[in-house]
C-alpha cells in the first residue's frame, strides 16, 4: 500500500480543501485511505448509496450516465488532482451518476461519516467547502451555456480553455500547449455531438489558426482560442 502523501501543497491542490489551513488539512489527512482501481472497474454506480468520496491522484476516471434507451451519456473525465462523490457524500443523497475507471487509477477515499464528523466540528472547514460547492455550481452552469448556447467549434474551443485553466489557472499565458488524454470520441460525449462533427471543429480550429496539433499535444493561441470561444465578443 502506498504511504499517504503528507504535503499541504498536495492537499490543497484538490478544491475542496485549497482554503484549508495547515491544522486542518492535517486532520483531513487522517480520515484517508489510499486505494487502486484497475482499468475496466465500475467503481460505483447511479443509485449506490454515497459512503465515501475519491480524491485522484493517477489515472482517469469516467462519469457518465446510461439513458432508458441503453445510450451513455458521458458527463466528466476526472483526472489526478480532481474530486469525486463529494456530492453524494454531503448530501446524503444515492450516487447521480456511474463511475470507471477508464485506465488504471489511483487516489485516496474519504468516508462520508469521517468527513461530516470532521466538518461538524471544524465550522471554517464547513465554510470553505460550502464556497467550493458554489464553485462546481457554476461550473456546471457554465458547462451547460456551453453546450446549449454556442455553435460547435466555440463549445471546443471553451473545451480546450477550461481544460488549459485547471493547469494554469485564469491568468492563461499567450501560448500554452496542452496533452489531451481524452478521444474525440470522449470529448463528443462531454460536448454533446458526434466524433466526425468534433474532428471536423477541430480541424477548422487549426485552419483559422488557434491550435495546431503534434500527435497528442496541442500548441494553443489564447487569443484566437478566446476569441473563438466568445464569437459574439469580437
Amino acid at each position: 500500500m502506498a504511504e499517504i502523501n503528507k504535503s499541504p501543497a498536495f492537499w490543497r491542490s484538490f478544491p475542496i480543501f485549497e482554503e484549508f489551513s495547515k491544522e486542518l488539512i492535517e486532520e483531513a489527512i487522517g480520515l484517508a485511505q489510499w486505494r487502486r482501481w484497475p482499468a475496466g472497474t465500475v467503481i460505483f454506480q447511479r443509485g449506490d448509496e454515497g459512503n465515501y468520496m475519491i480524491l485522484v491522484t493517477e489515472g482517469r476516471i469516467k462519469l457518465s450516465l446510461i439513458t432508458s434507451q441503453g445510450k451513455e451519456l458521458s458527463l466528466r473525465h476526472l483526472e489526478p488532482g480532481t474530486l469525486l462523490g463529494e456530492m453524494a457524500v454531503i448530501d446524503g443523497e444515492p450516487r447521480s451518476a456511474d463511475a470507471a475507471a477508464t485506465v488504471a487509477t489511483e487516489g485516496y477515499v474519504i468516508g462520508k461519516t469521517e468527513f461530516m464528523n470532521f466538518i461538524t466540528r471544524n465550522p471554517e472547514a464547513a465554510e470553505a467547502v460550502m464556497r467550493y460547492l458554489c464553485r462546481r455550481l457554476r461550473e456546471t452552469t457554465d458547462q451547460l451555456e456551453t453546450i446549449a448556447l454556442y455553435d460547435l467549434d466555440s463549445r471546443v474551443a471553451r473545451f480546450f480553455l477550461a481544460t488549459l485553466k485547471q493547469i494554469h489557472g485564469d491568468d492563461l499565458p499567450d501560448e500554452a500547449s496542452l496533452h489531451i488524454a481524452l478521444s474525440q470520441t470522449e470529448i463528443a460525449g462531454i460536448l454533446g455531438a458526434s466524433r466526425p462533427k468534433i474532428n471536423r471543429s477541430i480541424l477548422s480550429l487549426e485552419e483559422q489558426g488557434a491550435i495546431k496539433r503534434k500527435g497528442n499535444v496541442i500548441d494553443c493561441n489564447i487569443r484566437r482560442l478566446t476569441a473563438l470561444a466568445e464569437p459574439d465578443d469580437e
